[in-house]
């Protein structure tokens, strides 16, 4: 069993029974010091994996719980304990990890974690000209019968996408409160246990570590967030760092809570009419569509995609993101809750950090790796279409039409971070001209050539040419993107 694959229901462990299967962890040394990894990513991983060896324990299957310096040292381990020679395992969720345990001679089946196979997702796009995520999304949809009347979407409409884009509230409203499960003395060893280079606060209690927990976090966020999330979903507020996200994605990453479970009662709540449409939809669409789109571009792209870097983005990873303080009050405020709790929803994700990314030229990799490690839901098969495809257009426009450059203006209208910042916003030159403002007018400037045919930015591109103080912006970049790589901005 990998440690993202912690489900009863899922793989060989699904018809295994007590007097037919033995069950294999192994805890790996080199994995936990692979990167520098936020604390309570490593800790929701590590306690996931010991509560549910310990739920296969009570059950009555004998667990052999390896730790290990690598994953084949406690497969080795294994095979002379016990002397068998036949090892299954779910394909892993990674390129990598399905090639290491077939070198390893570990019989490799079909994963069943996602409601689309990425063969299933090739056969798809193979017949299209264009792979878009909405078509997908529709496709899967009609064929799985999410929030459909007949061959017809609920409601006459496909997607509520225009309707979940309003700005963030200012009437001080309390958001739903995360669950919290109070930590355990397992919980503790794990936490004394985690390499000195683990960084962030350690965790509260917000991210369940069991399969039991992950469910009451379900009926929670059905319950409680659902009904109040569509409106607000690409809203940012310094108030309240999760607002109304489920918080779900950690669990159906690790496999405490499935794909189907999750959407049957976002449909079940909207049918009984305890949330509305536009709500149920957006949500829906990003774990039916977007989640299972990104695993299967995942999988098409792997590879070379690691290298992609259309725009020449060389960049070394600033020092703001590793601990360094910043003035910029949006990127202080999203870092600020990285490490409080190594989270950060969608928005501040792709339109704060991966923004400051982009139009900083920050190397595609780099980024990929900070994020695969920071946040508690990450995975290669996360990060990498959403980095280096959606959030640096490090691809060239295979994932993404455009790439997602925004200003300062576009920060201010979507949260309420600009309003005690000491920088402003409006101006893009002089001392106390928005990073973002700046930027976003250099970057353009820069990749005129790369992005002047493209259809959706070239207003944008042919705009700067006609400012009347690009040279003071070009100036004026330079002196931002000095300060940043100085941990000075």
């Amino acid at each position: 069993m990998l440690g993202d694959q912690l489900n009863r229901r899922l793989g060989a462990l699904d018809e295994a029974t007590p007097a037919s299967a033995r069950i294999l962890f192994v805890e790996s040394a080199a994995k936990v010091s692979s990167k520098r990894w936020h604390r309570q990513r490593a800790h929701l991983v590590l306690c996931a994996m010991r509560r549910f060896a310990a739920e296969l324990v009570a059950e009555g299957f004998e667990v052999d719980y390896q730790r290990a310096s690598s994953l084949a040292a406690g497969l080795a381990a294994h095979r002379l304990k016990y002397g068998v020679e036949r090892v299954v395992a779910m394909e892993p969720a990674s390129y990598d990890g399905r090639a290491l345990l077939q070198s390893l001679g570990v019989e490799v089946v079909r994963s069943d974690q996602f409601l689309c196979h990425y063969e299933e997702f090739a056969r798809w796009a193979a017949e299209r000209r264009t792979v878009k995520m909405e078509d997908f999304y529709r496709w899967q949809r009609s064929r799985l019968g999410y929030l459909m009347d007949g061959s017809e979407p609920v409601g006459g409409r496909w997607n509520y996408d225009a309707e979940n884009r309003e700005r963030p509230p200012s009437d001080g409203r309390a958001w739903p409160v995360p669950p919290r499960t109070p930590l355990d003395d397992l919980d503790r060893e794990v936490l004394e246990e985690l390499p000195e280079t683990c960084w962030g606060s350690d965790p509260d209690g917000t991210w369940a570590t069991s399969r039991p927990e992950a469910l009451r976090r379900l009926e929670h966020a059905v319950t409680e967030v659902l009904p109040v999330f569509g409106p607000h979903e690409d809203a940012m507020l310094s108030g309240s760092w999760h607002m109304a996200h489920t918080l779900l994605s950690p669990y159906l990453n690790l496999g405490l809570l499935l794909p189907s479970e999750v959407c049957d009662a976002a449909e079940a709540a909207y049918r009984s009419g305890r949330v509305p449409l536009a709500s149920a939809e957006g949500f829906i669409r990003q774990v039916l569509g977007w989640r299972e789109y990104v695993w299967g571009r995942y999988w098409q792209l792997v590879g070379d995609y690691r290298h992609a870097n259309a725009l020449g983005a060389e960049r070394p990873l600033p020092p703001l993101f590793t601990g360094a303080p910043t003035q910029m009050r949006c990127v202080s405020q999203v870092l600020d809750a990285v490490h409080a709790h190594g989270y950060a929803h969608h928005i501040q994700r792709l339109m704060v950090i991966g923004n400051l990314a982009l139009l900083a030229g920050v190397d595609p990799w780099q980024l990929t790796e900070w994020m695969w490690a920071s946040f508690v839901d990450g995975a290669e098969w996360v990060m990498l279409p959403n980095v280096v495809g959606m959030a640096l257009y490090a691809d060239g426009g295979v994932m993404a039409t455009k790439p997602y450059a925004a200003g300062g203006a576009y920060i201010d209208k979507m949260s309420d971070y600009c309003g005690s910042c000491r920088f402003d916003r409006r101006n893009r030159v002089g001392p106390d001209a928005c990073p973002f403002t700046t930027l976003y007018w250099a970057f353009f400037d820069q990749h005129q050539q790369a992005l002047g045919r493209n259809a959706r930015v070239a207003r944008q591109v042919h705009a700067v040419q006609r400012l009347s103080d690009l040279p003071a912006v070009r100036i004026r970049a330079a002196e931002v993107l000095d300060a940043l790589d100085g941990g000075s901005l």
